[in-house]
């Protein structure tokens, strides 16, 4: 099964400071020379994973805590649903 995430590959809106000084930094980093650049969802994700992996790493920890919860909280239910049944 090949599921591909589209928000990765959607292009960032600058709509904040924050999101301009990521979209020109990772921009810098991508583009050699100076051109025009659209940057993604994905090249920040990138960025961040290379130069700042302490950051991704709690992020993805957390993602993953939450899944894992989720996961057993749907088979608590599924089991309680099927016992009173």
């Amino acid at each position: 099964m090949n599921i591909e995430n589209e928000t990765i590959k959607s292009l960032v809106a600058v709509d904040s400071p924050l999101k301009q000084m990521l979209v020109d930094y990772v921009g810098k980093r991508y583009v050699k020379e100076e051109e025009e650049f659209d940057v993604t969802v994905g090249m920040i994700a990138e960025t961040l994973a290379t130069e700042f992996p302490e950051f991704m790493l709690v992020i993805a920890e957390e993602n993953w805590i939450r899944g894992y919860k989720q996961g057993l909280d749907d088979a608590e239910k599924l089991y309680s649903e099927q016992t009173t049944e």
